[in-house]
């Protein structure tokens, strides 16, 4: 069962003995980030660091001028955690290393955009922007994804992509110091804070029949006993429940339609600049109005779409059971499980939950994460892979 294991640049650059030792994994292939968000990472093993902090979302490349000059939305190169071509520099070093190297991309994602930008962002109902989620339904913003998709999936040497975030994103988030669990939402509550009410949201309820002022109402409304304490559950029946059938519904086949054709204007424009053999999958959730980095989609669609699916499987295998109804014979479905202890993840039972996966359409596996795992999960996951 073919494995790869997530990886930084940073976890390479400066480090000699990285390569040979995530080889050592029993993996075939590496996800190398090429596009990545903010966040604060450990590198437990780097002989120059223990700690390295990317500010904010960029490229770990150099962007390409002619295709980004005189665009107001274009990404942003990374400081001193990732200078020059990061990517490169470590998929040079894994490829020697015997390691197939496919790019890993972050799309809808990135609090700079919308703290520079602000009228990129998700607008609630209650007029709050969200700055990390970029609404998906904008024109420039859906140019500007494509493009970063393209380009940032594309490496030299890289011989396939794995697109994150290429969905909604909404209200849940680990964004700085993150205190929005007070409130138990659901699902039916995480819905309704992550519908956007921006310009062309806007105009996409109205076209189909909705008054948005009248809809960020009803949510509002609907909402109100959530924040007194009543329980807000139920799956999709409780987003109906709370906003009324019709509502939820055409909001609902206006974000899954929105999500669609982005899914498809990317992927298209990814396999346009790749070469002959480029596999192409996404990060998925197998419920279409799931926000995430994990996109919400329908299983049938994103398979005609891509080349195969990335799902997270640390709570369990459950969500490839959708996929694998509509999987090819030539379809990846990745497992994706955490392999690190501290991150909540179980590399104890990685060969058993594995082969559950396996049971249930799972062709490969995902291993997050090489670079973050301690010496300790890292010796048991290689205890796993070899008897795989």
């Amino acid at each position: 069962m073919k494995a790869s294991a997530f990886v930084y640049p940073w976890d390479v650059n400066g480090d000699p003995e990285a390569p040979a030792r995530i080889a050592a994994l029993g993996t075939a292939q590496v996800t190398l980030a090429s596009a990545y968000h903010s966040t604060r990472a450990l590198t437990p093993r780097h002989p120059r660091h223990r700690v390295v902090t990317a500010e904010h979302a960029a490229v770990l490349y150099p962007a390409g001028e002619d295709r980004w000059s005189g665009r107001a939305l274009r990404p942003y190169a990374a400081g001193d955690w990732a200078p020059g071509d990061a990517f490169g520099e470590a998929a040079a070093a894994l490829t020697d290393a015997g390691l197939e190297v496919h790019t890993w991309v972050v799309l809808a994602h990135n609090s700079r955009l919308g703290a520079e930008h602000p009228s990129t962002s998700v607008v609630n109902a209650y007029g709050d922007r969200y700055p990390w989620a970029p609404c998906i339904a904008q024109p420039a913003t859906r140019a500007y994804l494509t493009g970063l998709a393209a380009e940032a999936a594309v490496r030299p040497g890289a011989r396939g992509t794995e697109l994150e975030s290429l969905g909604w994103y909404g209200l849940a988030h680990l964004h700085a110091h993150d205190k929005t669990a007070g409130v138990g939402l659901g699902d039916a509550g995480q819905y309704l804070m992550s519908l956007c009410f921006c310009p062309s949201c806007r105009d996409g309820y109205g076209a189909r029949g909705l008054d948005a002022d009248e809809l960020a109402a009803s949510v509002r409304t609907a909402l109100e006993p959530v924040w007194q304490g009543a329980p807000s559950d139920g799956g999709w029946a409780g987003v109906a429940s709370l906003l009324g059938e019709t509502p939820a519904t055409v909001t609902r086949a206006w974000r899954d339609e929105t999500a669609r054709t982005l899914q498809e204007q990317a992927v298209t424009a990814v396999r346009e600049e790749a070469p002959e053999g480029f596999q192409v999958l996404l990060h998925a959730d197998p419920v279409s109005y799931h926000c995430g980095a994990n996109a919400g989609v329908d299983p049938a669609h994103i398979l005609s779409v891509a080349d195969g699916v990335v799902v997270p499987c640390t709570g369990g295998p459950g969500s490839l059971t959708p996929f694998a109804r509509e999987a090819g014979p030539d379809t990846v479905l990745a497992a994706n499980f955490t392999v690190v202890s501290g991150m909540g993840g179980s590399p104890g039972t990685l060969a058993a939950d594995a082969e559950e996966a396996r049971h249930l359409g799972a062709t490969e596996l995902r291993l997050y994460h090489a670079g973050l795992a301690s010496d300790g999960d890292l010796s048991t996951v290689r205890s796993a892979l070899a008897g795989l």
